[in-house]
């Protein structure tokens, strides 16, 4: 219990993506845009479903709070991993390396979670459409979003007592853009065979146990959808599409991560890069392109605060404070 206080290591030095210091600045410059269209594009679906009275259902209240989970992944690490493109020296502090253990399990364990809820939404909405807004209620829908955010608390709470009593002594090189637990716990002075395996079994148990019952509803939601082949399927079929797109994307990297943890390392960063990044940005894109609703409420939102009149007022508004 006392491992951490006998620590000599009081800082770590994260290696990033790549040591070329001629990549740093182009990395510096993509990684900003792709993080700003993260931030931009998950909070403009959170102010559509939040503005919009059309899109004040269940499906799309999980959304809102799928993306606001989002942000939260891409925000946990990704700041940090953008300053660091512009100094040589890339330190974290150990209680801040602990702080990105918490938060990549507390967000991506909730992930998991809600999109389970949000395939169960989906599967009372496509077998059982005449009960759907009873068994969807609100108060249900509050209830699931409170129940991924506790189920990752409780991962990741489990996650970090690993780790934060190994003693760090020696080698405090994690090779990666932000502290991953499986390189962090090999850096320790003792043997951690058994806490790796503890640590891939809990992983492992939360992402394989999800992905199973995504593949169990989404299987009967398909079969379901077969056998009704009417015109108002077509519009199940393409929400279905759209979610089993985000499962495959966010899913496959966690498991090939922490399920199969003997891959290299340089695979493990690209995959880290893939559900911190190139996820939160894709889920926008792939929610927003495929459902109607969403870009009509868009194009409301956008008219309602960009109106032409209304900008060229402001302009006008704004030359004729300039001195004459």
């Amino acid at each position: 219990m006392n491992g951490t206080n006998h620590s000599r290591v009081s800082e770590f030095i994260l290696l990033g993506l790549s040591d070329s210091p001629e990549l740093q600045p182009l990395f510096f410059i993509v990684f900003s845009v792709l993080y700003v269209a993260i931030v931009m594009g998950n909070f403009l679906i959170i102010l559509t479903v939040t503005s919009d009275p059309r899109l004040h259902s269940p499906m799309y209240f999980l959304l809102a709070n799928l993306s606001f989970i989002d942000v939260c992944v891409a925000s946990f690490a990704t700041p940090k991993m953008i300053a660091d493109f512009l100094v040589e020296q890339k330190t974290i502090s150990f209680e801040a390396c602990l702080a990105q253990i918490f938060f990549v399990h507390l967000f991506t364990g909730s992930e998991m979670v809600l999109l389970v809820s949000m395939a169960y939404d989906r599967y009372v909405a496509i077998c059982k459409p005449l009960h759907y807004m009873t068994i969807m209620s609100r108060r249900v829908c509050i209830i699931l979003v409170i129940i991924s955010w506790c189920v990752g608390f409780i991962h990741t709470t489990s996650q970090l007592a690993f780790t934060v009593n190994l003693p760090f002594c020696g080698p405090n090189k994690v090779d990666s853009f932000f502290c991953d637990l499986p390189l962090v716990t090999k850096l320790a002075c003792i043997d951690t065979y058994v806490v790796s395996l503890l640590i891939v079994a809990d992983s492992g148990f939360l992402s394989l146990s999800s992905f199973l019952l995504l593949v169990i509803s989404y299987t009967v939601i398909l079969i379901t959808v077969r056998s009704r082949s009417s015109a108002s399927m077509a519009k199940a079929r393409s929400t279905l599409t759209a979610h089993i797109t985000v499962v495959t994307l966010f899913f496959g990297p966690c498991i090939f991560i922490y399920v199969w943890p003997f891959s290299s390392y340089s695979v493990d960063k690209v995959l880290a890069v893939f559900y911190t990044i190139f996820t939160p940005i894709l889920n926008p894109a792939i929610y927003t392109l495929r459902n109607k609703e969403v870009k009509a409420a868009m194009s409301k939102l956008k008219s309602r605060y960009l109106k032409t009149d209304k900008v060229a007022v402001v302009i006008r508004s704004v030359l004729s404070l300039e001195p004459k």
